[in-house]
């Protein structure tokens, strides 16, 4: 094992897991760490993709000041020490172990941008060293990690948002304002969608790992595997391992949406049905598919085609709600609301701006101000996603019991409700 995956740190930094699945539903219990006129000091784990937008998001935020950026990725570090360097006049600390971080008492917060099985891991970590956490979506690889990264919270009484950005902007707020307040009637319905245009993967090959990378500490708590030309640095959505596929990718903004309007938690049954159709290549995860989720009195569908851009509406995503009165449709940055003869009778206009979310996070630490996603809220959703996808694993529809927070009489979906992990890396708290 690489010297940086020192297993002792690992195990000083965590406490004995509770046996079983922990269930959603604990009373939050958040303590600000600062006044409001201090300054925050955040720290950004991962730097490609959606971590730029972590940077980007803070260096516009008052009173803000980003101390490290991480990356196990040498490349991808620079090109962050370099985004912060150009608008923030304090020079930030690079490293490419995010435990280095954890060890510094100055920095209050962390920003997690690292892969999917990553999240909940760096979560707990990070909460137990005493930082506030701001995680991407989904939060968790799997069901029993949705629970832990909310225990976590609760037992270190962080402050935990998740990246789901639409739940902090105004005019999405607006829009679920009015269904909540009942402007087309009891809301029976909600189709959602995602779309996009992506290119197959290709066969990978084993590789020399690149000398820009740590790849043992990029696989972290996750069961060692050899080095394979196509799976970073995005590609390793599409694979069980590593990813939640497009459910998680991109399915939890719509189906986090659809749940928000609607006012459900958690689903009686689930189904998922579809497969990889566009190529023949090495992604285990769905192209294209069609997950169901009944709530009793309510439902919601949602449909990933990710390599078909026409999505629905005019729009690669959204959501369309149906009451008894009308409906409302939410679809890329706008909202319009229909009568019953299909009559646009008022519309929301909108733009996405993701600085919102970040500021929220800030407050939170800040002022204790109450959190647009906090990590509980966050999970529920993402707990929609992850039944889908072992829905789709298992082929059959998924039973589960929304008061004891459990799939019901089926062990092999059970199964699929946690992962192995690298021996020393379990998650705990």
């Amino acid at each position: 094992m690489h010297a940086s995956l020192s297993r002792r740190h690992f195990l000083r930094r965590t406490s004995l897991l509770t046996a079983g699945l922990v269930t959603f539903g604990a009373k939050s219990s958040l303590r600000a760490a600062k006044s409001p006129n201090d300054k925050v000091l955040v720290a950004v784990i991962g730097c490609n993709g959606r971590g730029m937008d972590h940077i980007a998001g803070y260096l516009a935020l008052p009173n803000v000041e980003l101390a490290y950026v991480c990356d196990v990725d040498r490349r991808a570090l620079d090109k962050g020490l370099a985004a912060v360097a150009r608008k923030q006049s304090a020079r930030p600390r690079g490293v490419s172990d995010f435990r280095r971080i954890l060890d510094d008492a100055s920095v209050d917060a962390v920003s997690i941008a690292m892969p999917d099985h990553w999240h909940t891991p760096a979560a707990i970590l990070a909460c137990a060293a005493g930082k506030h956490v701001y995680v991407e979506k989904p939060g968790s690889h799997n069901v029993h990690e949705s629970a832990l990264v909310v225990t976590a919270a609760r037992k270190y009484k962080r402050v935990v948002q998740m990246g789901n950005q639409r739940r902090s902007w105004p005019w999405v707020i607006e829009a679920i304002n009015s269904l909540h307040a009942g402007e087309i009637g009891k809301v029976f319905f909600a189709r959602s969608w995602y779309t996009n245009h992506r290119p197959s993967i290709g066969r990978g090959k084993a590789a020399p790992v690149p000398e820009w990378l740590d790849y043992s500490l990029w696989q972290g708590p996750a069961p060692e595997r050899p080095f394979q030309d196509n799976i970073l640095h995005y590609n390793w959505h599409w694979f069980w391992h590593w990813g939640t596929g497009e459910l998680g990718n991109n399915g939890v903004h719509a189906l986090d949406l659809a749940r928000w309007g609607l006012g459900v938690d958690f689903p009686q049954r689930v189904t998922c049905g579809g497969n990889r159709y566009h190529f023949k290549d090495d992604q285990q995860t769905p192209d294209t598919y069609v997950a169901t989720f009944d709530f009793g009195g309510q439902g919601i569908v949602w449909e990933g085609q990710s390599c078909d851009p026409r999505g629905f509406e005019g729009a690669g995503f959204g959501v369309n709600f149906y009451g008894e009165n009308g409906s409302l449709t939410i679809a890329g940055n706008s909202c319009r609301i229909y009568d019953l003869k299909d009559k646009v009778v008022r519309e929301i206009p909108g733009k996405s701006d993701d600085v919102l979310h970040f500021g929220n996070f800030i407050e939170g630490i800040r002022q204790d101000r109450q959190l647009k996603s906090e990590i509980e809220d966050g999970q529920r959703s993402t707990l929609l996603c992850h039944l889908g996808n072992i829905a789709w694993r298992r082929g059959h529809t998924i039973n589960f019991d929304p008061r004891a927070q459990k799939i019901v009489g089926d062990k092999s979906a059970t199964a699929l409700c946690t992962r192995s992990y690298r021996h020393g890396w379990e998650p705990k708290v």
